[in-house]
């Protein structure tokens, strides 16, 4: 007997200011726009407690097709509060990680993009070269790369 129904996670969300930031800095990352929409109404209230809301969102997808992330840009009810500049030990979601083939150039392409470098790219062991970095709107991404 298992001891859930689970199949799979279906996305990451991350509210934005500027949807079209954000898009730009993730598919320089690599990921794929599935897809834009509005979501409004008192049925989408009802699932995340808003009432009325209004939202766009914007679909992403990774190369390989099974992972999603979901941005999301407020319009009503407006955002009440900002984690953006929160360090890495603060309570609640922070961050995401991607794996990468090179660092170095993925660093350099986003960096166009105002990706700032948290602190350094660090070796783990001998098993990856990795970093946390702060994208539009301060949000937090990990990237690492495998050294086998």
């Amino acid at each position: 007997m298992s001891k859930s129904n689970l199949l799979r996670m279906d996305n990451v969300g991350i509210v934005v200011e500027s949807l079209d930031n954000a898009i730009a800095f993730f598919q320089e990352l690599g990921l794929e726009l599935e897809g834009r929409a509005m979501i409004e109404g008192d049925w989408a209230g009802r699932v995340t407690g808003l009432g009325n809301q209004s939202v766009e969102i914007a679909m992403m997808v990774t190369p390989d097709g099974h992972s999603r992330l979901e941005l999301s840009r407020f319009i009503n009810p407006e955002v009440i509060e900002d984690h953006r500049t929160a360090p890495v030990n603060s309570l609640g979601y922070l961050r995401v990680m991607f794996a990468v083939a090179d660092i170095d150039d993925t660093l350099e392409r986003l960096y166009q993009h105002g990706a700032k470098l948290v602190d350094e790219v660090v070796h783990y062991q001998d098993a990856y070269r990795l970093c946390y970095i702060r994208g539009p709107e301060g949000i937090l991404i990990g990237i690492a790369q495998a050294l086998k």
